[in-house]
């Protein structure tokens, strides 16, 4: 390395090979490290300087503080001891065409801005919508009114349906009752969604600055269309304007689904917006026995789910599409002369700047065309499959028990199970597996009820990580009743 402290190409080929080669030798002995980190917060500020070097440091120093800096405090997500949240799966030709990505550095928010990377997204979102049976006014093609779009995640897809649906009322209410307001309308508008629902739909309204109502759900932790009936005919008798309804597949808590062949019909009869959020379920619906899970997709607005969770394409990938793209890009369509070209109104070229709140983006759809080709769609389906069995395994183990029970249906890849008692001596064991550091859990609240998740991860869990975890389980609840006998 230069005094200037640059990396010339030749340096560029052999730091590239040597980190190809960390980040596999990491992965292939993942499960000798703690699953979790023990640091206590501010631990990092302590270990590098207060301020950025003056002169270059050296590369290979950089690399050491890697492991003295940055590993301990890092939760190994792609640990097979690692059961929390929802997958955040990779593999290898992802990051290679992650790689990529970061070497081209192009900035698609034209068309213009790198053709390729506009057009292989469009492709992309077709195969996939394809992949999952989506009806054929969600895929592009080359004649289509609808489409498909990456957004950074699914929170954002939420946001920009809601958004997109606000603009969409207001211009249709406004069109019939000149005399009202903006401001009017607004204040009467009303969202709803689950109870159960994703916390960034609640986040979604307040950036968006509508109300929203959350519906009650059944026994299984799903909306049913009755509930959200009654719902807006309250709101419509009290003077309001109810305008968007997110549904959910397979929610965060327990992977409940949401009925919207009941759902659906209702809003597209109230001139409801119905958004869809399918963000770890959705990779499921290419296999099958799953896909009929979706049905009801055709009475939708909007769909979103997201490849980075369970598909094996690193995040940031979450795949978004709307019945009618006019719709999303009416409601954000600004057009300033430098970004401007002779061919943005072409057919079928979209400028993705109008689908999502940034307007600079990455070249993402490489990652899924690198993922796609590399498995295969039969790859990515025994993939799905061999994970959603490795839960009925962990099942199974549950119910075997009779000190414990299942909370929840296991559907896919998560199991919802309790040590029967109380609230805190499941809190208690949870502590437990915690402060172990053997493997990593995350509770939920079903019913009032203290419930611990498991959820099957990353994408080199096995068998043998299952039993080893139960027998850690059941180990450490073994001690906790003996104690509280």
């Amino acid at each position: 390395m230069g005094c200037s402290g640059t990396m010339d190409a030749a340096e560029f080929r052999r730091r590239g090979r040597e980190m190809v080669d960390y980040v596999a030798d990491y992965l292939e002995n993942i499960e000798e490290r703690p699953v979790s980190s023990d640091v206590e917060p501010g631990y990092l500020r302590s270990l590098i300087p207060t301020e950025a070097p003056l002169e270059p440091d050296n590369y290979d120093d950089i690399i050491k503080d890697v492991e003295r800096v940055i590993m301990p405090g890092i939760t190994h997500w792609n640990s097979p001891y690692f059961y929390a949240y929802f997958p955040a799966s990779t593999s290898y030709p992802a990051m290679l065409a992650d790689m990529l990505c970061g070497g081209l550095g192009c900035i698609g928010f034209t068309w213009a801005a790198s053709p390729a990377c506009t057009e292989l997204e469009t492709v992309m979102l077709d195969w996939l919508g394809k992949m999952l049976k989506l009806p054929d006014y969600f895929i592009t093609g080359t004649h289509g009114r609808g489409g498909g779009v990456i957004q950074g995640s699914a929170s954002e897809a939420t946001l920009m349906a809601l958004l997109a649906a606000r603009c969409k009322t207001l211009r249709r209410i406004r069109a019939a009752n000149s005399e009202l307001s903006e401001g009017e309308i607004r204040s009467k508008l009303v969202a709803y969604t689950s109870e159960q629902a994703h916390s960034s739909v609640e986040r979604a309204s307040l950036i968006g600055d509508v109300t929203i109502r959350m519906v009650p759900t059944d026994s299984t932790y799903a909306v049913r269309g009755s509930m959200l009936k009654k719902m807006l005919e309250e709101d419509k008798a009290a003077g309001l304007i109810p305008f968007y309804f997110c549904a959910t597949l397979g929610t965060t808590a327990s992977c409940a689904f949401d009925n919207i062949t009941e759902l659906g019909p209702i809003c597209n009869k109230e001139n409801v917006w119905m958004h869809i959020d399918a963000a770890y379920a959705g990779s499921a619906f290419i296999c099958p026995e799953f896909r009929p899970l979706l049905n009801g997709i055709e009475f939708a607005d909007s769909f979103n789910f997201s490849p980075h969770k369970w598909l094996l394409v690193n995040f940031d990938c979450s795949t978004m599409w709307v019945k009618k793209r006019e719709d999303i890009i009416g409601a954000f369509n600004v057009d300033p002369l430098y970004l401007k070209h002779e061919n943005q109104e072409s057919g079928i070229i979209t400028d993705y700047r109008h689908w999502q709140i940034p307007l600079g983006r990455r070249f993402r759809s490489l990652k899924m065309w690198f993922v796609f080709r590399s498995y295969g769609i039969q790859g990515l389906q025994a993939y799905i499959r061999k994970q959603v069995a490795l839960a009925k395994e962990f099942e199974s183990l549950v119910r075997a028990d009779k000190r414990f029970e299942i909370c929840a249906e296991v559907v896919m890849g998560l199991v919802c199970f309790r040590l029967k008692g109380s609230n805190d001596l499941n809190q208690l064991l949870l502590k437990r597996i915690t402060n172990s550091r053997e493997i990593h859990l995350v509770p939920c609240q079903l019913s009032g009820i203290f419930v611990l998740r498991f959820a099957i991860c990353a994408p080199s869990t096995d068998s043998r990580h299952i039993q080893h975890a139960w027998r850690h389980i059941t180990q450490l609840s073994c001690e906790l009743l003996q104690e509280n006998h």
